[in-house]
């Protein structure tokens, strides 16, 4: 192998081809790139056997070959030179790096030791517009569970409809769920349900907010999904299971419906978590027939309770101690901190069932959080 490549864009492959190693693996290539040039490219690939990335990049290639080499060395070396072109060089199992004024020599490994990783695009992939999905995913994804002993909750539910993509996230506690209007999909994708890892996608959300669109393919026969940039592929195994049935526990009814400003709500629970951190997270909120009013205490802190105006409609008469209800503040946060809208409409039925988060002007997205179980 024997090229010439500009070290800006040899650096930028390499920032995202490293995440993707693992040196810690009990398969040492593993903490390696693949370099290949070919054509007028080079092309790096880097792999955990769970999610790996293919990048090219544009190189006035004069001999063709391929190597792999530690990921951490390289990119710490490239990283670190000036702007301007490098010269790569591979003899046997070793890479030499030259520029102006600086040499080095790194020690590699065979390239077919490298595990085979899907590097092309089918051409009968879908396609979608990157920002509306990355929005859909950042109202969802943070819904997901990071607690290993349940998999199946660490993933994002991918539902492909005929003219709809539906993301659903869940940890047992709170649930998310966000619908874009899309095109159309292909034959291997429509009417299927894929769960993909938190993990994969928050990565892919990191490397492709520069993007305008992508295509995305499903490989059954692996369990693999596939989302292709321009000059990227990017693919990850997808999660093993049965999600749970989410639209069985959506409230049908409900008997209180309130709307809220959601800054002023945000705020209000800002104010009781100071509070609440100490209390096992809990913020209590009664609904009265003009407001709603949180509250929080701490047996070594102290307490504290916030009033914010609301516009409440109920089936009956809340009477003077109101509709009484708890939560964990983070959940409320988190969920707070994803919607867009100005206001937030809540719908309530039970002190026990699940309590509805909707933006009233947005049907697409839909949140729901299990209350906490407080002593009247």
């Amino acid at each position: 192998m024997k090229l010439t490549v500009l070290q800006e864009s040899l650096s930028k492959a390499l920032s995202l081809t490293s995440r993707f190693s693992n040196p810690r693996a009990q398969l040492p290539v593993l903490g390696n790139i693949l370099f290949s040039a070919k054509g007028n490219k080079l092309i790096l690939t880097s792999t955990n056997l769970e999610t790996s990335v293919v990048y090219s990049v544009g190189a006035k290639v004069e001999k063709k070959g391929k190597i792999t080499i530690p990921a951490k060395i390289i990119s710490e070396l490239v990283s670190n030179l000036n702007e301007g072109q490098i010269k790569l060089t591979s003899e046997k199992e070793q890479l030499k790096i030259a520029t102006q004024g600086f040499t080095s020599t790194i020690s590699g490994m065979n390239a077919a030791d490298f595990p085979e990783v899907p590097s092309q695009m089918d051409k009968a992939a879908g396609s979608l517009p990157i920002e509306p999905f990355l929005n859909a995913l950042s109202c969802v994804i943070f819904a997901a569970s990071n607690d290993e002993t349940r998999p199946i909750l660490t993933g994002v539910l991918f539902i492909f409809k005929d003219k709809e993509l539906v993301l659903v996230a869940t940890d047992g506690f709170r649930l998310s769920q966000k619908k874009i209007k899309v095109d159309g999909f292909k034959a291997d994708l429509k009417e299927k349900r894929i769960i993909l890892p938190k993990s994969s996608l928050t990565e892919l959300s990191r490397f492709s907010k520069e993007q305008e669109t992508f295509f995305l393919s499903y490989q059954k026969e692996n369990n693999q999904v596939i989302f292709g940039f321009p000059d990227i592929i990017f693919s990850t195994r997808t999660l093993e299971g049965e999600f749970p049935n989410f639209e069985k526990i959506v409230p049908k009814i409900s008997k209180i419906k309130l709307r809220i400003d959601k800054e002023e709500l945000l705020k209000a629970v800002k104010l009781a978590a100071v509070f609440a951190r100490d209390s096992a997270n809990i913020v209590k909120i009664k609904v009265k027939e003009k407001e709603i009013v949180l509250s929080a205490e701490s047996s070594r802190g102290g307490s504290q309770e916030t009033k914010v105006d609301a516009r409440v409609e109920s089936e009956e008469k809340l009477g003077k101690d109101g509709f009484q209800i708890a939560f964990n503040y983070r959940f409320l946060e988190e969920f707070l901190h994803s919607m867009e809208g100005e206001e937030v409409e809540m719908k309530l039925s039970e002190q026990t069932a699940p309590c509805v988060f909707t933006d009233p002007k947005d049907p697409s997205f839909l949140h729901l959080i299990m209350p906490v179980r407080i002593q009247s």
